[in-house]
């Protein structure tokens, strides 16, 4: 099997490419998605956060009110740090599970894990390629506030709370510049695709 690690900033793209990799024979695996089965009740994840954070975020419904939990973090790096090393190795655990099943499954499968934090978080061990989905600052900001009607300034400061473009350039296998056309983006991605199996095809049994 082949895993390639799909990452990249708030508003490059990463699910529409995802979702072009899934058309073309991929399995995806959405970290996002594994992040909420970690808050779900009566797990794990959701005793730890809740014992660290207080009762007071738990919703009348039993689950974790993210919104008040984002109080207590959001612009509070200790808080966060205390947040993510509470979710981020149960994040990983269950990709790494998920990645072994389909393996076991499947003959000669291409996994995508589609995961925002891969950097932050350390999870290269977990892939074999890295892709990371980049787009001019401006782009962004006008993205967030079609799709999210979020202001220039909160998503400056979105973007700001991120690793940079630079940063996650310096650690990637493959780029994927998505600021131009969602014609430009396909024609990338089919470039792309191409050169994976051609990469593929070239390593020895």
């Amino acid at each position: 099997m082949f895993v390639i690690g799909l990452t990249g900033g708030i508003a490059a793209g990463k699910s529409t490419v995802a979702g072009y990799l899934r058309e073309r024979g991929a399995t995806v695996i959405d970290a996002d998605l594994l992040g909420h089965r970690v808050y779900e009740p009566a797990t794990p994840g959701f005793d730890s956060v809740v014992r660290a954070f207080g009762e007071d975020i738990v919703a009348k419904d039993g689950t974790i009110d993210r919104r008040a939990l984002g109080g207590k973090v959001f612009g509070k790096p200790e808080e966060m740090q205390r947040l993510t090393d509470i979710v981020w190795p149960l994040i990983r655990g269950l990709a790494a599970r998920q990645i072994e099943q389909i393996g076991a499954g499947s003959e000669d499968p291409v996994i995508v894990l589609e995961a925002a934090v891969l950097l932050e978080a350390r999870w290269e061990d977990l892939v074999d390629e890295i892709w990371v989905v980049v787009v001019d600052r401006d782009v962004a900001i006008e993205r967030l506030g079609s799709r999210d009607g979020m202001s220039r300034d909160d998503a400056l400061a979105r973007i700001r709370s991120q690793l940079s473009n630079r940063e996650r350039l310096e650690r990637c296998d493959r780029a994927i510049d998505n600021s131009g056309t969602p014609e430009d983006l396909r024609s990338r991605l089919e470039l792309e695709w191409e050169r994976l199996h051609q990469r593929r095809l070239a390593e020895p049994n």
